[in-house]
């Protein structure tokens, strides 16, 4: 993955509003910024940046401009709670679907290090589950698929507690004075979770057929549409606005599948899906409960440890997939998946 240095991912920001700015102008507002650069050195790091793939130069002479490419955006650190704290409407992101994104995103995501973090985690998480009683697998899928329930359900407004959860798990009771589709949103993850878990294999490929698979059982009993819509749809709190023709919706979907299948390892292929399905939004609703099952539907696939997402924190969350949808960057929501697979690794052990 190319990495950006801090004075890169300055000249980066500048530009993520879409405007072009010439050499002097990104000189003047780093100037600005505080810091202490000379304008030769700012055209030498533009020149590396357009020769690394981050911008595009158009134009010649003085007027000469460049502006932010989409690997550019991607690879850009932002400020999920800062971006996001602006309102909407003052937002300086995109308001549409990115046709680049796929074809920009690098085959990995990871630095080095950072995969060699993951890796050691997943090491880890075998030692765990080696040798494993019966009984001690099955409190462990317990309690993995209680505490995911739980959060996944959580991240959707659904307001049962991880004791009311364990209770409807466990005992099949519901939680009094809760409405039942919070009941049945839990349920269905539960259902969705021993779904991917016995048929991880199939999500080696991405594919329509197994997304709507998925989608359908979290939906279950909950008066939703299944399969791909055929009605816009919009995110709340977002300018963005997620395809609404039926047509290009399927070819967004491909284009992910091929994407995820560019990949070269699988904590970069459940990223990158879990973003991506939630960016194409396919569905009239359960999108990012579908997301997040398909991540662990990958994971489970290459043997990697899943997702219970239990100790992340909600906004966090929300302003990370945010920033993907009105800025294209992974940077945020890449820190929260790293986070929470190296926690899944030490704390589960759930073959």
């Amino acid at each position: 993955m190319p990495k950006i240095n801090k004075t890169q991912q300055i000249i980066a920001k500048l530009m993520l509003d879409g405007n072009r700015l010439t050499s002097s102008a990104v000189y003047q507002k780093i100037k600005k910024a505080g810091e202490d650069m000379a304008l030769v050195t700012v055209k030498r790091m533009l020149s590396a940046m357009v020769k690394d793939g981050l911008l595009i130069k158009s134009g010649a002479g003085r007027t000469t401009g460049y502006s932010v490419n989409t690997r550019g955006r991607i690879l850009t650190d932002i400020n999920a709670k800062e971006y996001c704290g602006l309102e909407p409407d003052k937002r300086s992101g995109l308001k549409k679907y990115n046709f680049d994104l796929w074809g920009s995103l690098p085959k990995n995501v990871f630095s080095p290090e950072e995969l060699r973090n993951l890796k050691s985690a997943t090491v880890e998480y075998h030692k765990r589950t080696k040798n494993l009683s019966p009984v001690m697998q099955k409190k462990e899928l317990e309690r993995l698929i209680i505490e995911l329930s739980w959060k996944s359900s959580k991240i959707e407004g659904n307001t049962y507690t991880l004791l009311d959860t364990e209770k409807l798990i466990l005992e099949n009771q519901e939680a009094p004075g809760h409405d039942h589709k919070e009941a049945r949103m839990i349920l269905n993850h539960k259902e969705a979770f021993n779904y991917v878990r016995a048929y991880a294999d199939k999500f080696r490929v991405l594919t329509r057929k197994n997304l709507e698979e998925l989608q359908a059982i979290l939906v279950k009993g909950l008066k939703v549409e299944r399969g791909l819509r055929r009605r816009p749809v919009g995110v709340l709190g977002s300018i963005y606005r997620p395809l609404d023709n039926a047509q290009q919706i399927l070819e967004a979907v491909e284009a992910l599948s091929v994407a995820v299948g560019k990949m070269t390892n699988p904590y970069a292929k459940a990223l990158i899906a879990l973003l991506g399905l939630s960016y194409i939004q396919p569905f009239e609703d359960g999108n990012k409960r579908t997301s997040r099952l398909l991540a662990n539907a990958i994971l489970l696939a290459y043997g990697c440890a899943p997702l219970s997402y239990r100790s992340v924190d909600e906004n966090e969350y929300r302003e990370a997939v945010l920033v993907f949808y009105e800025l294209n960057s992974i940077m945020p929501f890449k820190k929260i998946f790293m986070a929470q697979y190296e926690f899944a690794a030490k704390n589960y052990a759930v073959k």
